[in-house]
């Protein structure tokens, strides 16, 4: 489907939920002129362990929603979806896509104990795109590969410092400390929000690795126009498949009161 190439068009990012809004704040800092259009498909999330037809279902309506309202551009804001759903994306639409991948190369130059340890969501640890990755860079590291069921649904609710947060991020890393691993990967969006909490356990000699300020840098390469100039502070708009109202006061904990959060229509919420 042809795009349109108006400079001004916004720029589409959707996730499973509120977990790629910690992308969407990178964007907004590279991109200050442009406007952005957010979807957290709440109402469908974790996609961590649905199966790849579901999730391709899914990132194929919310796709369908940014392309409706002529986004300029999509960001898959997501490593699920980005692993199982970016390669048909990219072949039923035109316009750019700029998809996810855990930041395993970035962390494989980074460590110095040649131990890496990946935290993601079962369907991106499995996927063959996070095998790939291995084979190509983890050759002489030890790459760990540690799925994090119940941590996404964690940072949805906003307990970022519960005590069964702490109690699950205990579980997932120290395995992997006790390996010997000095960075770790954070391989879901939404773990970006609990970087404090990891930090704090892991200590300060493990490096953190996530994809944000990449994402903002490729997405700056692929816009087939350039970025529109800043006149105004960058402004997005909010929907979502669960509650508008969660999603809300979600933005107003991270730093974006006031927002404006619709429910994403009938249509491409089925």
């Amino acid at each position: 489907m042809p795009h349109t190439a108006d400079p001004l068009a916004p720029i589409g990012v959707f996730d499973s939920g509120v977990g790629g809004l910690s992308v969407l704040r990178a964007l907004r800092q590279k991109l200050p002129g442009e406007s952005f259009i957010y979807v957290a498909d709440s109402g469908h999330g974790p996609y961590g362990d649905r199966s790849p037809d579901f999730i391709e279902v899914r990132a194929n309506a919310l796709a369908g929603f940014l392309v409706s309202h002529r986004v300029k551009a999509l960001v898959l804001a997501c490593n699920t979806a980005s692993v199982v759903a970016a390669s048909r994306l990219r072949a039923q639409y035109t316009l750019p896509i700029v998809a996810l991948e855990p930041a395993i190369k970035p962390a494989v130059l980074l460590t110095v104990t040649k131990v890496v340890l990946v935290l993601a969501t079962t369907n991106t640890i499995r996927s063959p795109s996070v095998a790939n990755l291995c084979s190509t860079y983890g050759a002489e590291v030890n790459i760990i590969l540690q799925p994090c069921p119940g941590l996404m649904e964690q940072v949805e609710r906003g307990l970022f410092k519960h005590s069964e947060t702490r109690r699950l991020l205990e579980k997932y890393i120290m395995p992997g400390l006790a390996a010997g691993a000095d960075t770790i990967v954070l391989g879901c969006t939404h773990y970006a929000f609990l970087a404090e909490e990891i930090a704090l356990i892991a200590g300060v000699s493990v490096s953190l690795v996530e994809p944000s300020e990449a994402i903002a840098r490729q997405l700056m390469r692929r816009l087939a126009t350039p970025p529109a100039p800043c006149h105004t502070p960058t402004e997005a708009a909010f929907y979502t498949s669960g509650s508008p109202a969660a999603l809300a006061d979600f933005l107003s904990s991270v730093g974006e009161p006031h927002s404006q959060v619709y429910a994403l229509p009938t249509a491409h919420n089925s």
